[in-house]
């Protein structure tokens, strides 16, 4: 089931957020940067695995922190943009349909090995990626949307609000 809400995807209580970067990304903008100032763990987590092993647009990578409050938040950060550069100055690059395919199936493989319940995820590819929600969404429905569980899309983001997901 995919449906789409309005609200603050960090007060999702989805099993899993979801989010689309580059491999060399800086979270320092738009959701990428509400992650890194809730859960900064989550970024130097990130950077040190992609300073020892590269990793390709189209593949995810999976990383679990502990909630404030207690618990455990699940998050993914999807590779659907390419990078510009290198090194300290490399920047994300527009994200491309293919990549975003890949990411999904990866997205969609990962929830059946680690029994994910549900999946929230912002309208993926859109800001900083640049692609239009019309080729996208398509997309999501394909490969997420026989998955068997709800998938939350935060089409509107509205800053501090919980949005009805019907978890």
């Amino acid at each position: 089931m995919i449906k789409e809400v309005s609200g603050d995807i960090l007060l999702s209580r989805a099993d899993l957020l979801a989010h689309g970067i580059s491999a060399q990304d800086p979270f320092d903008s738009g959701l990428a940067l509400a992650l890194r100032e809730r859960w900064p763990s989550l970024v130097r987590d990130f950077r040190h695995h992609t300073r020892s092993r590269a990793i390709a647009s189209g593949e995810v990578w999976f990383w679990t922190g502990i909630q404030d409050g207690g618990g455990t938040r699940k998050i993914l950060n999807l590779i659907t943009q390419d990078t510009l550069g290198q090194g300290p100055s490399a920047r994300p690059a527009k994200a491309s349909i293919e990549n975003v395919r890949r990411a999904l199936q990866n997205l969609a493989k990962l929830v059946r090995q680690e029994n994910i319940s549900s999946v929230a995820l912002p309208r993926l590819a859109t800001g900083v990626g640049s692609l239009e929600w019309a080729e996208v969404s398509p997309l999501i429905r394909q490969y997420l949307g026989d998955l068997g569980i709800p998938v939350i899309v935060y089409a509107t983001y509205r800053q501090g609000e919980m949005a009805d997901e019907g978890l």
